[in-house]
C-alpha cells in the first residue's frame, strides 16, 4: 500500500467527516493521479497497488487481521481499475458484493479500453458506475501543439 497506509487509516480512531475511498490500481502514476484528485476534493483516501491488497484492507484476504475489522466502516467508496494483475477489477467487484458487510458500498470501475461487454458485466455486477480513463497521450501531454 501507498499514499494513505493501513496504519495512517487507524491513527486517532479513523473516524472524519470527509469521504473514505479507497482507490486500487496497479499503475502508481494513475493510483497517484486518482489519489491527488480526491484528496484536492476533500476525500481521505487509502490507496492499494493491486485487488488482493484491497481486500486484504477491507478484512476479506485469506490472512484476516483484527486490527483491520473496522475499515469497512471508513470505506464510503472504493475505485479501483479493471485491468490488474492477479485479480481484475471485476473479480474486486464480485467479491465486494459476496460480502454482506461491503456489499453496499458503492464500487466505481475504470478502464483504458471502451469494451462494451465488459462495461455491461461490471454494471450488472453491481458497479455503481463504470468510467473510462483517458488514453495515455493525453494524460501524458502530448496532444499539446
Amino acid at each position: 500500500m501507498d499514499g494513505g497506509s493501513m496504519e495512517d487509516a487507524m491513527v486517532g480512531g479513523g473516524y472524519t467527516d470527509e469521504p473514505h475511498v479507497l482507490a486500487v490500481d496497479d499503475n502508481l502514476i494513475d493510483r497517484k493521479l486518482v489519489e491527488r484528485l480526491l484528496k484536492n476534493s476533500s476525500c481521505k483516501v487509502t490507496t492499494a497497488e493491486n485487488g488482493l491488497r484491497a481486500l486484504e484492507y477491507l478484512g476479506l484476504g485469506d490472512e484476516k487481521r483484527t486490527a483491520l475489522e473496522d475499515n469497512v466502516s471508513k470505506v464510503n467508496l472504493i475505485i479501483t481499475d479493471y485491468c490488474m494483475p492477479g485479480m481484475t477489477g471485476y473479480e474486486l467487484l464480485k467479491k465486494i458484493k459476496e460480502s454482506s458487510s461491503l456489499k453496499e458500498i458503492p464500487v466505481v470501475i475504470m478502464s483504458s479500453e471502451n469494451i462494451p461487454t465488459r462495461i455491461n458485466k461490471c454494471l450488472e455486477e453491481g458497479a455503481q458506475m463504470f468510467m473510462l480513463k483517458a488514453p495515455q497521450a493525453i494524460r501524458c501531454g502530448e496532444t499539446e501543439m
